[in-house]
């Protein structure tokens, strides 16, 4: 009787510790749909509703993609996801392709907008013509981290800023699964929240002057995180700065 109810107990702690990671190693996939936008290049767009510019047109060797639902006014600009089809599998690979959002766009019950190369990429070898013949085709998609090898976290100051009358920035390689809820710039002794201007461009009139401390309120797995970085007094618009924030 002792045995048998040791051996329930043990049992019982196995399934407890075993099937979490059984149910979280699987991957999760959510169904919708997807369509392309036309480039002469086949990459991303520089007018992309996140800000992005250049970098929206080149990253991830213009693997990128106008979201619906998912932009999320704005939070979910530099978000990266998998993206497979699954309207025809003699067509359709089971990887798919991973895309970086920059834009934000609806099409026919659509939730991703690919550029043109992206949607290719999810095709097999030879059968990228056939693919793009439907249009919109059924996806599955998850997120997954960004990975931007070489690369922590750079503050772009933004073309649209004036010095010393108009700062605004946008943050560029954000790696990980991670979201940028907000910024903070430190002013008159005090933290003060700058204005989610449009997409994933922060903005503040009349910045201080000198040195520009800055703070980002974060969310991953983990919880919330604050890291800081700082630009230097004699910023100017259209330059990005290194900082030493790795995200994850």
């Amino acid at each position: 009787m002792g045995f048998s109810l040791k051996l329930q107990y043990y049992c019982l702690v196995c399934v407890m510790v075993l099937l979490p990671a059984l149910c979280y190693s699987k991957d999760y996939f959510v169904k919708t749909r997807a369509t392309y936008y036309g480039s002469s290049d086949g990459l991303g767009t520089t007018s992309g509703a996140c800000g992005f510019g250049e970098y929206g047109r080149n990253i991830s060797s213009g693997n990128v993609a106008g979201v619906y639902r998912l932009y999320k006014n704005g939070v979910g600009c530099g978000a990266c996801y998998q993206v497979r089809c699954t309207t025809n599998p003699q067509i359709c690979t089971k990887k798919g392709v991973n895309v970086v959002v920059t834009d934000y766009g609806q099409g026919d019950n659509t939730d991703f907008i690919l550029s043109h190369h992206a949607y290719e990429a999810m095709a097999r070898p030879g059968t990228a013509d056939r693919l793009l013949a439907y249009g919109v085709v059924d996806v599955e998609y998850q997120r997954v981290p960004c990975q931007y090898v070489g690369h922590k976290i750079q503050v772009k100051v933004h073309e649209y800023s004036r010095k010393p009358d108009y700062l605004a920035i946008i943050m560029l390689y954000q790696a990980g699964k991670s979201d940028i809820l907000s910024v903070d710039i430190w002013q008159q002794g005090k933290w003060v929240e700058m204005r989610r201007s449009f997409g994933a461009v922060f903005d503040m009139p009349n910045p201080p002057l000198g040195a520009i401390s800055l703070r980002f309120k974060v969310q991953d797995n983990a919880g919330i995180k604050w890291p800081k970085a700082v630009i230097p007094r004699n910023w100017k618009a259209g330059v990005a700065y290194d900082t030493d924030i790795q995200l994850q």
